[in-house]
Parts: C-alpha cells; structure tokens; sequence
C-alpha cells in the first residue's frame, strides 16, 4: 500500500506541472515535454494495473 500511495504523489506532482504548463505556458520549463510524456504513460500504466487487479 506504502508504494501505492508514493506512486500517487508523484502523479499528482506530475499533473500539476502539466497542468501549469497548460495554464501559465510562458512559464513552462524546458522539460515541459519529457514531463507530459512521463506523465501521460505513468498514469495509463497506473490505470492500467488497477482494473487489471479487479
């Protein structure tokens, strides 16, 4: 459950860069890209492996 719970945090801190970059785009880091990449097939496998588990 601990490992869970981590992964969650760090989606959530993903989602909210992405979401700033959406919001504030003048603002956006040089990364922006690799971290919506990162984001979007993080949170796929993660939901993925949640209905997988069902």
């Amino acid at each position: 459950m601990q490992a869970k719970n981590i992964l969650l945090i760090a989606l959530i801190l993903l989602n909210c860069i992405v979401l700033l970059g959406q919001i504030w785009p003048e603002g956006v880091p040089p990364f922006a890209r690799i971290v919506n990449i990162v984001f979007l097939s993080s949170s796929l496998l993660f939901f993925a492996f949640s209905l997988r588990r069902k």
